[in-house]
């Protein structure tokens, strides 16, 4: 049996409107194990970027447990949950995220830097990651001269320069056109081939097919494709 990084074991989610609590996430049971790539895929306000947030460890759940690669996530302090983003998960977003007056190489080393590795090796792993996904001749580009495509591309690299167990994609193609949308859909698969695991958030039938496991999140509630 593959490892499991991450699960989130009946875990529930409520904001807070006036001391009135807004559940958003209700009883989720969900896994990942080492070389899956999986879609959640849901309608807007349906409780996926909730869901993300928390795998990402970028929010907490209200109840519930949370592991990602054996570590229980609410009991890890921000320094912790700092190293696990940093160094364990690669994030995709619809709009790129990318520092404008930065080139895509430096763009693409920033996490290696906040990870504390030399200049030297930071950029001879930027360059890997560039060359990786089809771009080493866009290297010294910087965003307002790299294409929607492009520059999510550089995104891509700069989620996997250091090497994560995990590849978190947010509507990875939202922002892009068909083209480069089925350019993007094409390296990812070509990652997982590689090994890579991937969690994408999409609302999109046909951009969710392209993983190998579908689950639906409705009302924050979790459903296999059976049961929705």
């Amino acid at each position: 049996m593959s490892d499991i990084i991450l699960e989130l074991k009946n875990v529930d989610k409520a904001y807070y409107i006036d001391k009135v609590p807004v559940p958003v996430l209700k009883n989720i049971n969900f896994s990942v194990s080492d070389g899956e790539y999986v879609a959640i895929m849901g309608p807007s306000g349906s409780g996926k970027s909730t869901m993300m947030n928390i795998i990402g460890c970028l929010d907490k759940q209200t109840s519930g447990y949370f592991f990602f690669d054996g570590e229980d996530v609410a009991k890890c302090r921000d320094k912790q949950l700092s190293a696990i983003r940093n160094k364990k998960i690669g994030f995709v977003f619809q709009n790129f995220n990318l520092l404008p007056r930065q080139s895509a190489l430096e763009n693409v080393e920033l996490p290696l830097l906040y990870a504390g590795v030399k200049k030297s090796e930071r950029r001879k792993r930027a360059k890997v990651a560039l060359q990786r996904v089809g771009l080493e001749e866009r290297m010294y580009h910087k965003p307002t001269q790299l294409s929607g495509g492009q520059k999510q591309r550089v995104a891509i690299a700069r989620a996997i320069v250091n090497k994560p167990r995990l590849l978190l994609a947010d509507e990875p193609t939202g922002a892009l056109d068909t083209k480069s949308g089925e350019q993007v859909m094409k390296l990812f698969s070509e990652l997982n081939d590689e090994g890579v695991s991937i969690v994408m958030i999409t609302h999109a039938q046909e951009i969710a097919q392209r993983a190998k496991r579908i689950v639906y999140i409705r009302d924050g509630e979790l459903f296999t494709g059976e049961e929705a």
